[in-house]
């Protein structure tokens, strides 16, 4: 195969987000988000591991521009800290606003466009305590937390994400447990979803009124979901019901105006309904100018439930995220590769879900705001970290994600996840997604064989002819 090129100014980029990377969890006034409180739980994350110093990148801001521009990227999303901008969820804390204010003029002056995603999980824990997500009322501080950001940097951002992933925050961290907060209330779980999407309308809102040219846009976490026996009848449902909670319970209120019927009778236990007032649909479904995509892999689901597991030594216990569809398995197919996470290598996956978006939904602007994969990566002995497997990974998706430019899918950038090794929530620091490798008793970073392959794609808009590193 010949090399592959992208669009003119497609953007090239890497992520990261607020908690993973900063660090400096005490200082400036940052108050505690959920996230500290999770992490004191026993058992809530792998190694007992905290992000109080992450990856220091709240102190190191200057070196690790300096290396994004090292490496030739065109963008850098990250997310802001409510915790750190609004303490408590109550008055703006100017400390944390100047800290931000200095990574865009950092980013700017070397010549890197800023994404700012306000909401990447790190609810104040004082909102928490009055309800969190399950209470309307968040959706509210959250917009106002949104006029404070854009009224601090909206003069130097343009590119400007509301929430990433609604789907782990409500489902993870209310039904299942297993992220922040570690409630397992399957009804306060779909009240989160409401009031997510509530929040990202309200804030879409107060952003515009701020700045009227600002690009807007929300990142999904969305997957193809696959049946273990097309044939089933009961595998199809479970299809039904796992794409319904997944993807379409946040697609159709956006782009639809409406919640998807079925879904809305799957969570009527729940009391999912009544959560819903006649004015919130039209505030969630304002236009938006463009939307994030987040892509790892496939669900491939049996109706089949699986057999009972007990949680990992030294892990509590957490439960189903599937709300209504609790019964639901995922069976391990034999010709999968998979990754660290135990996630299968699917790429061919982003092109189906791609498509699926151009065909089935209004046509705006996407871009894939995360990308990436989790190996178990070493400093060699000559200082460098070879990590073709992740090399792979991305070049694979991003020749799939090519495949769908070609079929008219308006795909403008991708964001590598991501720029460093960071704490991966609940699997602490066990778990390495970077192209950049950290050591995290010294914080020195060492871009991987990856970042050094990506920085040649970045730089010239455009993917290798394929070699022995780099698999089709």
């Amino acid at each position: 195969m010949e090399s592959i090129s992208f669009p003119e100014g497609f953007v090239w980029g890497a992520a990261t987000a607020a908690f993973q990377v900063e660090g400096a969890s005490k200082e400036d006034g940052r108050s505690p988000s959920i996230w500290d409180t999770f992490c004191a739980l026993p058992g809530a994350v792998a190694g007992g591991d905290n992000g109080d110093v992450a990856v220091d990148h709240y102190h190191r801001v200057e070196q690790d521009v300096a290396m994004m521009a090292d490496l030739g990227l065109g963008a850098y999303r990250f997310s802001t800290a409510w915790p750190r901008i609004r303490p408590d969820g109550g008055e703006p804390n100017q400390a944390g606003l100047d800290f931000y204010s200095r990574l865009v003029d950092t980013l700017l002056e070397r010549g890197i466009d800023p994404w700012v995603t306000l909401y990447h999980w790190d609810l104040p824990q004082a909102l928490e305590d009055a309800g969190g997500w399950a209470n309307r009322d968040t959706a509210h501080r959250f917009a106002d937390y949104a006029a404070t950001v854009v009224e601090a940097l909206g003069d130097r951002v343009s590119n400007w994400t509301t929430l990433n992933e609604p789907w782990c925050s409500a489902f993870l961290g209310y039904a299942g447990g297993i992220h922040a907060p570690g409630r397992q209330e399957p009804a306060a779980a779909v009240a989160a979803v409401h009031h997510l999407l509530l929040g990202h309308g309200l804030a879409t809102a107060a952003i515009r009124s701020a700045k009227p040219e600002a690009k807007v846009g929300i990142t999904l976490n969305m997957y193809p979901i696959i049946p273990a026996d097309p044939s089933s009848e009961a595998d199809l449902d479970a299809v039904r019901r796992l794409d319904g909670l997944q993807n379409r319970i946040f697609l159709d209120p956006l782009f639809k105006g409406e919640y998807p019927a079925d879904i809305v009778a799957d969570l009527a236990p729940y009391g999912f309904a009544d959560h819903i007032k006649p004015e919130d649909l039209a505030i969630i479904s304002a236009p938006l100018d463009q939307l994030g995509v987040n892509y790892y892999t496939e669900h491939f689901v049996s109706s089949e439930p699986a057999a009972p597991s007990e949680p990992k030594p030294g892990r509590r216990a957490t439960g189903s995220p599937w709300v209504g569809a609790e019964h639901v398995s995922f069976p391990v197919r034999d010709d999968a590769t998979r990754t660290d996470m135990e996630w299968e290598v699917r790429p061919r996956g982003i092109y189906q879900l791609l498509t699926r978006l151009h065909e089935e939904y209004p046509r705006l602007p996407i871009y894939i705001t995360e990308n990436g994969a989790a190996y178990r990566d070493a400093v060699s002995d000559d200082g460098s970290v070879n990590d073709p497997e992740r090399l792979a990974y991305i070049d694979s998706h991003l020749r799939a994600a090519h495949d769908a430019i070609t079929e008219g899918v308006d795909l403008r950038g991708y964001f590598a996840w991501s720029l460093m090794d960071n704490f991966e929530w609940a699997e602490g620091y066990a778990k390495r997604f970077g192209i950049v490798h950290v050591d995290y008793g010294t914080q020195v970073r060492t871009p991987k064989m990856s970042a050094m392959w990506y920085s040649e794609v970045a730089r010239g808009n455009a993917l290798p002819a394929p070699s022995a590193t780099a698999a089709p």
